[in-house]
């Protein structure tokens, strides 16, 4: 009887240590899982603030008509589009204007595509834009003064 004593207490001991052995390392596993996660919202939040001064700076480029009304509605726009935020602010309606203009000039063609292009289509194009942004260059700019201060958070 004391073989069999001395045999449930071994299994006794060896299931204790298989249970030890598996809480060290589902302990091991969360700890890297809360690392990853910090990880993840430390680059979440660069990449946020990155986005952010960069809309701020072409809107003040805008502002300063150091960038085309219509590059810098294409690439505020795509920016605001590729925000890290769930759910996404409607950003179409806190900015009416810019995506307006976004909305008309967005399928123009640009870089291989528009040097493929004749002369005149290019300046039929470039005519077209130059009445789009004439025409609501007074609500993007005052869209911009908005976007300066842009904070997504």
């Amino acid at each position: 009887m004391t073989t069999l004593s001395a045999l449930n207490i071994g299994l006794i001991v060896f299931g204790a240590l298989v249970i030890i052995a598996l809480a060290v390392y589902a302990g091991r596993l969360l700890f890297m899982v809360k690392n990853q996660n910090k990880r993840q919202q430390t680059a979440r939040g660069k990449r946020l603030a990155s986005m952010q001064s960069s809309i701020q700076t072409i809107a003040f480029a805008m502002q300063q008509q150091q960038c085309d009304m219509s590059e810098g509605v294409i690439r505020i726009c795509r920016l605001l589009e590729a925000l890290p935020l769930t759910p996404l602010p409607d950003y179409n309606k806190q900015y009416p204007a810019i995506h307006a203009l976004f909305e008309l000039v967005k399928n123009y063609p640009t870089h291989e595509h528009r040097s493929a292009q004749t002369k005149l289509e290019i300046r039929q194009q470039d005519k077209q834009r130059h009445e789009f942004e004439s025409e609501l260059e007074s609500k993007i700019l005052k869209e911009t003064e908005a976007l300066r201060v842009f904070d997504p958070r």
